[in-house]
């Protein structure tokens, strides 16, 4: 049995840890183990053989990555020590003799502390167990193909992973057209689950963008997985079985949704962001279950939502960054909390932003306990329900 671990974004963890068990990797809540955090991201280990490592990368909505770990953790005081024991893993199950590699070395509190120094003696501890050095590939490089080597030296005990999933698991390979600031798919997943939706109620993103929140929710509510249609690090694997991969496709394919998503609807007063939603949309296979409508937010309570039962509403409106620099944003959320008053009370809401006064301008009573990351920049995800004027 083989130790993974689930890489995310700091705050994302409790929903991949729920994606994790309601998958069968990881047990119950109270008996999971507790994420560690590695430069910064946060790591969910969970054990299995192949069929675990292929279903997490296939169905995770919210993980940023799979590693999967080298045998155990061993001391590494010195150089000699570190090339020995590195030699010893089985590197033949991930690698082809002479396979480009590309290491990424963290060293904290250890008598080895150069991290160049110690990825040449990984490499070399490679081509001392394949017979044939490895190439080392740097990610800025054009011909970039190499498979991701992660080592960790922590209090001189070293571990080392290799990177199952290739490009970021926030890539499905659907988003070729992006609005300004646009969000990435992990995140928005990540809104959707945090939020509460039930994938059963209607579902409205008024600052949609380029559609990412909606095409996330179709998915999510279609049963689709969104790993379903890219290509992954683990294909390149000597032991990759092809077989046991196309069953587990075949399985979700057989699991999704007969029934439609409920209504989903996304607006944007920008025209070309519409237009890069629909063609999004197109491409993850959802734009059929997606209404998409240029128009402003103090439009929102016009047909065809005047008529829906409550449901949620889940955003990513502007915050003074990237897309409105130097605007006052007040008003804005102002507006965006009467509107939802007027015409959406016992609505769920959930609004992402990096300014907690611009979240309370909406006037809605919200949990913003919830501490995400966006493009680098701290944000809250507010979350909370509409109550009437």
């Amino acid at each position: 049995m083989d130790s993974y671990f689930a890489v995310t974004a700091p705050g994302v963890e409790e929903f991949t840890a729920l994606e994790l068990a309601r998958l069968g990797l990881l047990p119950a809540s109270d008996a999971a183990p507790q994420p560690v955090t590695v430069n910064a991201q946060p790591q969910l280990t969970f054990t299995g053989g192949l069929p675990a490592l292929y279903r997490a990368n296939l169905h995770l909505r919210s993980a940023s990555r799979i590693l999967a770990r080298l045998g155990q953790w061993f001391y590494a005081r010195d150089f000699t020590e570190l090339r020995e024991r590195a030699a010893r893993l089985p590197w033949e199950r991930f690698l082809s003799p002479g396979q480009p590699v590309s290491l990424r070395v963290t060293c904290h509190k250890s008598k080895l502390y150069h991290s160049d120094a110690v990825a040449e003696r990984v490499v070399a501890a490679i081509a001392d167990r394949l017979g044939k050095e490895s190439p080392v590939q740097k990610a800025a490089d054009e011909d970039f193909s190499a498979q991701r080597i992660v080592v960790l030296l922590d209090d001189d005990r070293a571990t080392l992973s290799v990177d199952s999933s290739g490009d970021l698991l926030h890539r499905r390979g659907y988003r070729l057209a992006t609005a300004k600031a646009p969000l990435r798919e992990t995140l928005a997943a990540t809104l959707l689950l945090a939020s509460g939706w039930d994938a059963e109620s209607p579902l409205v993103d008024p600052f949609c963008g380029s559609g990412t929140i909606p095409i996330e929710a179709a998915l999510l509510a279609l049963g689709l997985p969104p790993g379903r249609n890219r290509r992954f690090a683990f294909m390149d694997w000597p032991d990759f079985d092809a077989a046991l991969w196309q069953s587990l496709c075949a399985e979700a394919d057989a699991a999704r949704s007969a029934a439609p998503p409920p209504f989903i609807f996304g607006a944007d007063r920008d025209a070309g962001a519409i237009e890069m939603a629909q063609a999004n949309a197109a491409r993850a296979g959802v734009e059929q279950f997606i209404q998409f409508r240029c128009q402003a937010v103090s439009n929102l309570h016009r047909a065809p939502l005047d008529t829906l039962a409550p449901g949620w509403v889940v955003t990513n409106p502007p915050y003074g960054l990237r897309v409105s620099e130097g605007k006052d944003l007040r008003n804005l959320y102002a507006q965006f909390g009467n509107v939802l008053r007027a015409g959406f009370p016992g609505w769920q809401v959930g609004a992402l932003s990096s300014d907690l006064a611009l979240l309370g301008q909406m006037k809605i009573k919200m949990d913003t306990s919830l501490r995400l990351v966006n493009g680098g920049v701290n944000v809250t995800f507010g979350r909370g329900q509409v109550r009437g004027s």
